[in-house]
């Protein structure tokens, strides 16, 4: 377990997003018998490891990833040289009506918001995959409904939208 452990940190150290079960049971090779209740207790294992370092084990929506934890990130990002993203209020506010009254659509949002919704912000979202089309409403111009993607799930470190703050 120990050393099956030290290999997950080592696939997981050197991506640059998170992986699920399947994927990780895929770097192992049939005549290697790596199960998925392997991986499973393996990554239990290394999370154990994780404790007093700077970097955790953290399980999102799209699966497992290290990173550094959230009280040494004033330090880490300054070794970058560009800002963090600064996101305007207008695409927080579009962004928090999707997430939690999806699937919604542009003129629900205008409706609670009391202004249209730019064309820049929803493109923005989308973009930055945060965002998608899950369907239609069936109303005359049948609008797209918006929901979440996974990425968003990610971003924000949640396995699932119930993890949101409550309203």
């Amino acid at each position: 377990r120990e050393s099956l452990a030290l290999i997950l940190e080592a696939i997981l150290l050197t991506q640059d997003s998170s992986l699920s079960l399947e994927q990780l049971e895929r770097y192992f090779t049939p005549e290697e018998q790596v199960t998925k209740v392997m991986l499973r207790a393996a990554l239990d294992f290394l999370a154990g490891m994780c404790v007093g370092r700077s970097f955790e084990l953290k399980e999102t929506a799209s699966g497992f990833r290290l990173q550094t934890r959230q009280q040494y990130q004033s330090w880490v990002q300054r070794q970058f040289a560009e800002r963090p993203a600064r996101y305007s209020r207008t695409l927080l506010e579009t962004l928090a009506l999707i997430a939690w009254r999806q699937p919604i659509t542009r003129a629900e949002i205008e409706e609670v918001r009391g202004v249209a919704v730019n064309a820049n912000v929803m493109r923005a979202l989308q973009e930055r995959e945060w965002i998608r089309t899950v369907g239609h409403k069936e109303v005359p111009g049948r609008p797209a409904l918006w929901g979440t993607t996974r990425q968003f799930l990610d971003y924000f470190n949640l396995q699932s939208l119930e993890q949101l703050p409550t309203l």
